[in-house]
């Protein structure tokens, strides 16, 4: 699998379509989680394709929220990105926005951590620390359990993503909160830069 595109290019491409702070946040914490994830399950040599992958993930949802994952590939074939990404984008969306099914490890690694990432992102603002460092599994589960808080991230695409893997939820969330944590400097900086 080729990412087809640099970081620099993705990053780029990304800020053309994106601009709301939330959302260049979320990409950046996607990209560093599927890097980690890629590292983590033995896909060494496809690190690039699982972050440029996540960093893309959402390219078309600020400016076409209604229609998420159908205007993506117009714009990802624009700027010259494989079909093969193209395909992995849009798999994180089945089920809601689109009829693409997650097949490959890393769409199905996407299709899990996408929201979860925004819930735990959510419960750790709610911490002293406002950090995912000292975050712990029993924390998520709390939160996961109470359906108003971060309503808008979905528990069903989230069990549905664990249950895909072939994971018990409470591996999904230790594994994506230590994913977490190896990118939360890294993500601080550069949303610093980006200002």
């Amino acid at each position: 699998m080729q990412s087809h595109l640099s970081r620099q290019e993705a990053l780029a491409l990304l800020r053309r379509y994106n601009q709301e702070e939330f959302h260049l946040r979320h990409a950046l914490t996607v990209e560093g989680v599927m890097g980690w994830y890629a590292r983590e399950l033995g896909y060494e040599e496809e690190v690039d394709f699982w972050s440029i992958t996540g960093l893309l993930h959402d390219i078309d949802f600020e400016i076409y929220p209604d229609q998420h994952c159908r205007k993506a590939p117009d714009l990802l074939r624009g700027a010259g990105v494989g079909e093969d990404m193209i395909h992995a984008i849009c798999s994180h969306g089945y089920g809601i926005c689109s009829d693409i099914k997650p097949e490959h490890p890393m769409e199905k690694v996407l299709f899990a951590v996408d929201e979860l990432t925004g819930l735990i992102g959510a419960a750790a603002l709610m911490r002293p620390s406002k950090s995912v460092m000292d975050m712990e599994v029993s924390s998520v589960k709390k939160k996961f359990k109470d359906k108003a808080f971060a309503a808008g991230c979905s528990r069903d695409v989230i069990l549905t993503g664990a249950e895909a893997l072939g994971w018990d939820i409470s591996v999904l969330f230790e594994k994506t909160i230590l994913a977490m944590r190896s990118c939360e400097a890294g993500v601080a900086a550069e949303m610093a830069s980006l200002r």
